[in-house]
């Protein structure tokens, strides 16, 4: 089972946001029309294709601890996901640099609730990742508050996907994937319902970027990371709201593959950062998500 390995305090940063997009049988996270048009949005090059054990070895020549994870959205989209567990025990062999989260396709209820316990306790990840365009759902459902109960009472994490996606952009219809379901008002209700519950926003939640600073403003089990963009390309607000209200509450992540740390820090180097906020955006606040103090290794 998963234990952290990592010296928190000798590590660069923590990525809350990296994607195992491939398994070790070479089954993809999603199929291939969509795999097919994500790669041509993001312009990605080989490193869509890497197994949890390179994207391992990518971060540990950057000294970056990295949050790997997939999706499990097969009730709405009719495929399977990579393995979950392939993923965390990937990163169990390398726990000096990857921290493992899970995934549950919240339409199966119960089992998702059965799956989060047993992926906590047999597994040892250490929080719960959702795409709720993905996955179809409406995050403030209360038919899927069971399963927020569950990671609650395991003391971990869950971080969803919020605003604009570019899975299925440029294809008919979005390939049915509806952005609706990822504006972040949607999590006010579960932030303000599971007040012991940390949720992760994740990206800049364009178009709903305002309510996204002001839930973050307002409570205060809710974060928001700034994967998936460029930072020369963030709205004013957000980057003014890190540097101030929101400097104890923003992290950084890249959403590898989509968008690499190496070209995210570069950009993120352009803005015009309160140096007390740097330290925090890159680490601390990360360390405080998810429950870990700087403690070096012996």
């Amino acid at each position: 089972m998963y234990e952290y390995g990592i010296d928190f305090a000798g590590v660069d940063a923590i990525d809350i946001h990296t994607h195992v997009e491939v398994d070790s049988h070479g089954h993809s996270a999603t199929d291939d029309v969509l795999s097919a048009a994500t790669q041509q949005y993001f312009k990605l090059g080989s490193s869509r294709g890497f197994t949890v054990d390179a994207l391992a070895e990518h971060y540990r020549e950057r000294n970056i601890a990295a949050v790997v994870f997939t999706i499990d959205a097969q009730t709405a989209t009719g495929h399977p996901p990579n393995s979950v567990e392939e993923i965390a025990l990937g990163a169990e062999r390398n726990n000096d640099i990857l921290i493992p989260f899970g995934t549950v396709d919240p339409w199966t209820f119960q089992r998702a609730v059965r799956r989060v316990r047993s992926l906590v306790d047999e597994y040892g990840v250490k929080g719960f990742k959702f795409h709720p365009s993905m996955q179809a759902f409406e995050p403030n459902d209360r038919r899927f508050y069971p399963i927020y109960a569950a990671i609650a009472e395991a003391g971990v994490p869950a971080l969803f996907h919020t605003g604009q996606t570019g899975l299925g952009a440029g294809l008919p219809g979005g390939y049915r994937i509806k952005l609706r379901y990822s504006d972040p008002m949607l999590l006010d209700d579960v932030a303000a319902d599971f007040p012991e519950l940390t949720i992760v926003m994740a990206h800049p939640a364009v178009p709903w970027v305002d309510s996204q600073i002001a839930i973050a403003t307002h409570k205060a089990n809710v974060y928001l990371d700034l994967s998936g963009w460029s930072p020369k390309y963030f709205p004013p607000q957000l980057v003014h709201a890190a540097n101030r209200q929101l400097k104890t509450k923003v992290l950084f992540g890249s959403d590898f593959p989509f968008i690499e740390a190496d070209r995210w820090r570069r950009d993120f180097d352009t803005l015009d950062m309160d140096p007390a906020a740097v330290p925090l955006i890159f680490k601390e606040n990360a360390m405080r998500v998810l429950g870990v103090a700087a403690v070096p290794r012996a």
